[in-house]
Protein backbone atom coordinates (compact mmCIF):
# COMPACT_ATOMS: atom_id res chain seq x y z
CA UNK A 1 0.00 0.00 0.00
CA UNK A 2 1.31 3.45 -0.92
CA UNK A 3 1.17 5.44 2.32
CA UNK A 4 2.15 8.86 0.96
CA UNK A 5 0.66 9.29 -2.52
CA UNK A 6 1.17 13.06 -2.70
CA UNK A 7 4.40 14.05 -4.41
CA UNK A 8 4.07 17.36 -2.63
CA UNK A 9 1.97 18.32 0.38
CA UNK A 10 0.61 21.23 -1.66
CA UNK A 11 -1.16 18.98 -4.19
CA UNK A 12 -4.01 18.93 -1.68
CA UNK A 13 -3.90 22.72 -1.33
CA UNK A 14 -3.97 23.10 -5.09
CA UNK A 15 -7.02 20.84 -5.22
CA UNK A 16 -8.70 23.17 -2.72
CA UNK A 17 -8.07 26.10 -5.04
CA UNK A 18 -9.79 24.23 -7.86
CA UNK A 19 -12.77 23.19 -5.72
CA UNK A 20 -13.19 26.55 -3.97
CA UNK A 21 -12.01 29.26 -6.37
CA UNK A 22 -12.16 32.86 -5.27
CA UNK A 23 -15.18 34.35 -7.10
CA UNK A 24 -13.56 37.79 -7.02
CA UNK A 25 -10.52 36.69 -9.03
CA UNK A 26 -10.38 35.84 -12.74
CA UNK A 27 -10.38 32.09 -13.31
CA UNK A 28 -7.07 32.15 -15.18
CA UNK A 29 -5.26 33.82 -12.31
CA UNK A 30 -6.44 31.15 -9.89
CA UNK A 31 -5.42 28.37 -12.25
CA UNK A 32 -1.90 29.76 -12.40
CA UNK A 33 -1.19 29.18 -8.70
CA UNK A 34 0.14 25.67 -9.40
CA UNK A 35 1.41 24.47 -12.75
CA UNK A 36 0.71 20.74 -12.70
CA UNK A 37 -0.76 18.64 -15.49
CA UNK A 38 -4.44 18.31 -14.60
CA UNK A 39 -4.55 14.56 -15.14
CA UNK A 40 -1.55 13.89 -12.86
CA UNK A 41 -2.81 16.24 -10.18
CA UNK A 42 -6.32 14.84 -10.21
CA UNK A 43 -5.12 11.25 -10.00
CA UNK A 44 -2.69 12.05 -7.17
CA UNK A 45 -5.36 13.78 -5.12
CA UNK A 46 -7.84 11.01 -5.90
CA UNK A 47 -5.45 8.37 -4.55
CA UNK A 48 -4.78 10.53 -1.50
CA UNK A 49 -8.50 10.62 -0.67
CA UNK A 50 -8.94 6.92 -1.37
CA UNK A 51 -6.47 6.19 1.41
CA UNK A 52 -7.80 8.93 3.67
CA UNK A 53 -11.43 7.87 3.41
CA UNK A 54 -10.66 4.17 3.69
CA UNK A 55 -8.57 4.35 6.85
CA UNK A 56 -9.88 7.37 8.81
CA UNK A 57 -12.18 5.40 11.09
CA UNK A 58 -13.38 6.22 14.60
CA UNK A 59 -11.00 3.63 16.05
CA UNK A 60 -8.09 4.96 13.98
CA UNK A 61 -8.67 8.48 15.32
CA UNK A 62 -8.84 7.22 18.91
CA UNK A 63 -5.53 5.38 18.47
CA UNK A 64 -3.81 8.40 16.94
CA UNK A 65 -5.03 10.64 19.75
CA UNK A 66 -3.83 8.18 22.38
CA UNK A 67 -0.43 8.10 20.69
CA UNK A 68 0.30 11.67 19.60
CA UNK A 69 -1.53 13.56 22.34
CA UNK A 70 1.04 12.37 24.83
CA UNK A 71 3.23 15.07 23.23
CA UNK A 72 6.37 13.04 23.76
CA UNK A 73 7.97 13.30 20.27
CA UNK A 74 9.90 16.54 20.60
CA UNK A 75 10.03 19.71 22.71
CA UNK A 76 10.86 22.90 20.84
CA UNK A 77 10.03 26.56 20.46
CA UNK A 78 7.57 27.64 17.78
CA UNK A 79 10.54 28.90 15.74
CA UNK A 80 12.26 25.53 15.97
CA UNK A 81 8.99 23.90 14.90
CA UNK A 82 8.80 26.14 11.84
CA UNK A 83 12.42 25.35 10.96
CA UNK A 84 11.60 21.67 11.43
CA UNK A 85 8.56 22.06 9.19
CA UNK A 86 10.66 23.65 6.46
CA UNK A 87 12.32 20.30 5.81
CA UNK A 88 9.01 19.27 4.18
CA UNK A 89 9.83 21.33 1.08
CA UNK A 90 10.59 19.08 -1.86
CA UNK A 91 11.84 19.59 -5.40
CA UNK A 92 8.66 18.40 -7.12
CA UNK A 93 6.97 21.77 -6.80
CA UNK A 94 7.29 23.17 -10.34
CA UNK A 95 5.74 26.52 -9.69
CA UNK A 96 7.11 28.62 -6.84
CA UNK A 97 9.98 28.01 -4.47
CA UNK A 98 8.39 28.88 -1.14
CA UNK A 99 9.13 27.04 2.05
CA UNK A 100 6.58 26.54 4.82
CA UNK A 101 7.68 29.68 6.70
CA UNK A 102 7.01 31.80 3.64
CA UNK A 103 3.51 30.37 3.17
CA UNK A 104 2.76 31.05 6.83
CA UNK A 105 4.09 34.61 6.52
CA UNK A 106 2.06 35.26 3.37
CA UNK A 107 -1.08 34.20 5.21
CA UNK A 108 -0.36 36.15 8.39
CA UNK A 109 0.86 39.29 6.62
CA UNK A 110 -2.34 39.45 4.56
CA UNK A 111 -4.35 39.21 7.79
CA UNK A 112 -2.16 41.88 9.40
CA UNK A 113 -2.51 44.20 6.39
CA UNK A 114 -6.29 44.09 6.78
CA UNK A 115 -6.05 45.34 10.36
CA UNK A 116 -7.25 42.25 12.21
CA UNK A 117 -6.40 41.60 15.90
CA UNK A 118 -2.91 40.35 16.65
CA UNK A 119 -4.17 36.92 17.78
CA UNK A 120 -5.66 36.51 14.29
CA UNK A 121 -2.31 37.42 12.73
CA UNK A 122 -0.58 34.86 14.97
CA UNK A 123 -3.14 32.23 13.99
CA UNK A 124 -2.31 32.80 10.34
CA UNK A 125 1.36 32.44 11.15
CA UNK A 126 1.09 29.12 12.97
CA UNK A 127 -2.04 27.45 11.53
CA UNK A 128 -0.14 24.78 9.56
CA UNK A 129 2.57 24.01 12.11
CA UNK A 130 0.76 20.76 12.95
CA UNK A 131 2.07 19.39 9.64
CA UNK A 132 5.21 18.46 11.58
CA UNK A 133 3.28 15.19 11.94
CA UNK A 134 4.74 14.27 8.53
CA UNK A 135 8.19 14.45 10.09
CA UNK A 136 7.13 11.96 12.77
CA UNK A 137 6.58 9.37 10.02
CA UNK A 138 2.87 9.95 9.61
CA UNK A 139 1.56 9.31 6.07
CA UNK A 140 0.24 12.43 4.39
CA UNK A 141 -3.33 11.09 4.27
CA UNK A 142 -3.23 11.23 8.11
CA UNK A 143 -1.85 14.79 8.18
CA UNK A 144 -3.49 16.95 5.51
CA UNK A 145 -6.74 16.80 3.54
CA UNK A 146 -10.28 17.92 4.23
CA UNK A 147 -11.41 16.92 7.72
CA UNK A 148 -14.78 15.49 8.73
CA UNK A 149 -16.48 13.93 11.77
CA UNK A 150 -16.01 10.24 12.50
CA UNK A 151 -18.51 8.26 14.55
CA UNK A 152 -21.48 9.26 12.38
CA UNK A 153 -22.54 9.04 8.74
CA UNK A 154 -20.09 10.45 6.21
CA UNK A 155 -21.62 13.28 4.19
CA UNK A 156 -21.80 12.87 0.42
CA UNK A 157 -20.61 16.50 0.18
CA UNK A 158 -17.13 15.53 1.42
CA UNK A 159 -14.62 15.45 -1.45
CA UNK A 160 -14.53 12.03 -3.17
CA UNK A 161 -17.31 10.51 -1.03
CA UNK A 162 -17.29 7.35 -3.16
CA UNK A 163 -14.23 6.10 -1.27
CA UNK A 164 -16.08 5.93 2.05
CA UNK A 165 -17.63 2.67 0.81
CA UNK A 166 -14.32 1.01 1.75
CA UNK A 167 -14.36 2.46 5.25
CA UNK A 168 -15.62 -0.15 7.76
CA UNK A 169 -17.49 2.54 9.71
CA UNK A 170 -19.82 2.92 6.71
CA UNK A 171 -21.36 -0.47 7.47
CA UNK A 172 -21.17 -0.23 11.26
CA UNK A 173 -24.67 0.53 12.62
CA UNK A 174 -23.11 2.40 15.54
CA UNK A 175 -21.50 4.89 13.19
CA UNK A 176 -23.43 5.03 9.90
CA UNK A 177 -26.51 7.00 10.92
CA UNK A 178 -26.99 10.77 10.79
CA UNK A 179 -26.07 11.24 14.46
CA UNK A 180 -24.13 8.01 15.04
CA UNK A 181 -22.74 8.10 18.59
CA UNK A 182 -23.63 11.78 19.05
CA UNK A 183 -26.67 13.74 20.21
CA UNK A 184 -28.42 16.51 18.26
CA UNK A 185 -26.57 19.82 18.64
CA UNK A 186 -24.13 18.24 21.08
CA UNK A 187 -21.40 20.70 20.08
CA UNK A 188 -18.30 20.03 18.01
CA UNK A 189 -16.12 19.82 21.10
CA UNK A 190 -17.88 16.49 21.72
CA UNK A 191 -17.34 15.27 18.16
CA UNK A 192 -14.21 13.45 17.00
CA UNK A 193 -12.78 14.75 13.74
CA UNK A 194 -10.65 12.80 11.28
CA UNK A 195 -7.03 12.81 12.40
CA UNK A 196 -4.62 15.38 11.00
CA UNK A 197 -2.62 18.55 11.54
CA UNK A 198 -5.66 20.63 12.53
CA UNK A 199 -6.64 18.62 15.60
CA UNK A 200 -3.03 17.99 16.57
CA UNK A 201 -2.10 21.69 16.63
CA UNK A 202 -5.36 22.61 18.37
CA UNK A 203 -4.50 20.24 21.20
CA UNK A 204 -1.04 21.80 21.49
CA UNK A 205 -2.37 25.38 21.50
CA UNK A 206 -5.64 25.05 23.42
CA UNK A 207 -4.32 26.59 26.65
CA UNK A 208 -2.71 29.62 25.01
CA UNK A 209 -4.91 31.25 22.37
CA UNK A 210 -8.33 32.94 22.30
CA UNK A 211 -11.32 30.77 21.46
CA UNK A 212 -11.80 32.06 17.88
CA UNK A 213 -8.16 31.26 17.12
CA UNK A 214 -8.61 27.73 18.41
CA UNK A 215 -11.68 27.21 16.23
CA UNK A 216 -9.73 28.40 13.19
CA UNK A 217 -6.87 26.02 13.90
CA UNK A 218 -9.13 23.07 14.67
CA UNK A 219 -11.63 23.45 11.81
CA UNK A 220 -9.93 25.31 8.95
CA UNK A 221 -9.95 22.10 6.87
CA UNK A 222 -13.56 21.20 7.75
CA UNK A 223 -14.91 22.22 4.35
CA UNK A 224 -17.97 19.98 4.58
CA UNK A 225 -19.26 22.38 7.21
CA UNK A 226 -17.86 25.83 6.56
CA UNK A 227 -18.48 25.52 2.80
CA UNK A 228 -21.28 22.95 2.55
CA UNK A 229 -23.08 23.35 5.91
CA UNK A 230 -23.42 19.57 6.24
CA UNK A 231 -23.00 19.12 9.98
CA UNK A 232 -25.10 21.88 11.53
CA UNK A 233 -27.14 19.18 13.27
CA UNK A 234 -24.12 18.47 15.50
CA UNK A 235 -23.23 22.11 16.19
CA UNK A 236 -24.37 24.26 19.10
CA UNK A 237 -24.80 28.03 19.22
CA UNK A 238 -21.17 28.61 20.23
CA UNK A 239 -19.97 26.60 17.22
CA UNK A 240 -22.07 28.68 14.83
CA UNK A 241 -20.78 31.89 16.36
CA UNK A 242 -17.13 30.81 16.17
CA UNK A 243 -17.44 29.46 12.63
CA UNK A 244 -17.79 33.03 11.39
CA UNK A 245 -14.08 33.37 12.25
CA UNK A 246 -13.28 30.09 10.47
CA UNK A 247 -14.99 31.41 7.34
CA UNK A 248 -13.19 34.75 7.66
CA UNK A 249 -9.84 32.99 7.85
CA UNK A 250 -10.33 30.67 4.87
CA UNK A 251 -9.60 33.16 2.03
CA UNK A 252 -6.34 34.21 3.69
CA UNK A 253 -5.22 30.59 3.76
CA UNK A 254 -6.22 29.75 0.19
CA UNK A 255 -5.60 32.89 -1.80
CA UNK A 256 -2.43 34.52 -0.46
CA UNK A 257 0.09 32.24 -2.18
CA UNK A 258 2.28 34.25 -4.54
CA UNK A 259 5.82 33.95 -5.93
CA UNK A 260 7.04 37.07 -4.11
CA UNK A 261 8.86 35.90 -1.02
CA UNK A 262 8.14 37.69 2.25
CA UNK A 263 11.24 39.19 3.87
CA UNK A 264 11.40 36.76 6.76
CA UNK A 265 14.37 38.42 8.43
CA UNK A 266 12.75 41.85 8.39
CA UNK A 267 9.48 40.47 9.73
CA UNK A 268 10.98 38.21 12.38
CA UNK A 269 11.23 40.81 15.21
CA UNK A 270 7.50 41.53 14.96
CA UNK A 271 6.62 37.83 15.05
CA UNK A 272 9.07 37.10 17.85
CA UNK A 273 7.25 39.62 20.04
CA UNK A 274 3.87 38.30 18.96
CA UNK A 275 4.79 34.71 19.72
CA UNK A 276 6.23 35.74 23.09
CA UNK A 277 2.97 37.50 23.97
CA UNK A 278 0.85 34.37 23.61
CA UNK A 279 3.05 31.27 23.79
CA UNK A 280 5.57 29.79 26.23
CA UNK A 281 9.22 29.49 25.26
CA UNK A 282 8.86 25.84 24.28
CA UNK A 283 5.99 23.58 23.27
CA UNK A 284 5.67 19.81 23.47
CA UNK A 285 4.96 18.04 20.19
Amino acid sequence: MEKSPLKNIEHWEDDLLKRYPDPELPKKEKEEFRNYEDSERAETVREFYRLNHTFQTYDFVCKKEADFLQFNRKEMSLWEAVDFLNTLVDDSDPDIDLDQLQHLLQTSEAIRADGHPDWFVLTGFLHDVGKVLCLFDEPQWAVVGDTFPVGCKFSDKIVHPEFFSENPDSTNPNYNTKYGIYKPNCGLDNVKMSWGHDEYLYQIMKDYLPEPALYIIRYHSFYAQHRENEYSHLMNDKDHEMFEWVKKFNPYDLYTKAPVKPDAEALKPYYQELVKKYLPETLKF
